[in-house]
């Protein structure tokens, strides 16, 4: 039988964890939010869940707790739960957190209660009926005490999620992982957009034009790795070619120089690894992509 669940903070997270934890089959034992309205909806989205005006009555009626507020809250909220541990905490609960940049160590000890945090590499939009789930097939890290990460693994399988381990020491720096992997995919591909707007490409028609080269890249890395997939100028160890860019930067985008040349000195740091570079070319190109380098 699974145990009932509480859910502190009924936002996108709290919601969808609501919905699809009661479909998979968990009594979802109380709901608290900063307002009685969202918990009210909350619970009518998944079609059960008890509602509660105060977040340690809700919490008390699970032995897993959820606490999805924002994150600068869930240390705060935690800890006056922990206060009132009698009320709030059944024996042997297990509290989890959702977010993608703390970890489980920002909830203080205390005896009898299990700690983890269990994020989605996946963005929620408001839920609405008939959505399909936000968890099944997506990746899903747990870190935290070992009875958290074994109820956090089983959770996400129930969810349909994909289930991985870190350890809890190594949470900020997965999400700094996450950030480059998507938010500076963005910045990265925008400057390449910003580019070809100079050749009078509209942003739509720029974009369309690199989409191919984008997705055929990421495949390259899919099969290859990393390493393996590295290839143009840099690469080759072509410092002509490498400083023409340079040069039109300067002229045209500026603003974009220092960026080109720190991802540069990065790219070059690859390719030294590959060994695909001889001595002269890659003492040109440390040269060219130093900072403040004319």
């Amino acid at each position: 039988m699974k145990h009932g669940v509480s859910i502190i903070g009924c936002g996108r997270v709290g919601t969808a964890l609501a919905v699809f934890l009661a479909r998979a089959g968990y009594p979802i034992a109380g709901l608290a939010s900063k307002t009685v309205a969202s918990a009210e909806n909350a619970a009518a989205l998944a079609g059960t869940g008890q509602v509660f005006a105060h977040a340690g009555d809700a919490a008390q009626r699970g032995k897993i707790v959820f606490i999805t507020t924002p994150d600068g809250a869930i240390q705060e909220v935690f800890e006056t739960l922990a206060a009132q541990k009698q009320k709030a905490f059944q024996p042997e609960t297990v509290v989890f957190h959702c977010s993608g940049a703390l970890s489980s160590s920002l909830f203080s000890k205390v005896p009898d209660l299990a700690r983890g945090s269990i994020h989605p590499l996946q963005s929620f939009a408001p839920h609405e009926p008939g959505q399909p789930s936000p968890f099944k097939g997506v990746n899903i890290s747990v870190e935290g005490d070992d009875l958290a990460v074994v109820q956090g693994t089983e959770i996400i399988r129930d969810l349909g999620g994909i289930s991985f381990t870190i350890p809890t020491q190594a949470k900020t720096l997965y999400h700094a992982a996450a950030v480059v992997a998507s938010n500076y995919l963005v910045t990265i591909e925008h400057f390449a957009v910003e580019l070809l707007k100079e050749a009078d490409l509209s942003e739509p028609r720029a974009y369309e034009i690199l989409e191919p080269l984008i997705s055929g890249t990421l495949a390259n890395i899919g099969r290859k790795g990393t390493m393996a997939a590295l290839t143009g100028p840099v690469a080759r160890g072509d410092d002509k070619i490498v400083a023409a860019h340079l040069a039109d930067l300067e002229k045209k985008r500026p603003d974009y120089l220092e960026l080109y040349k720190t991802l540069g000195r990065h790219t070059l740091k690859i390719a030294e690894q590959n060994n695909t570079l001889d001595p002269e070319s890659q003492t040109r190109l440390t040269e060219l992509l130093r900072p403040g380098s004319k």
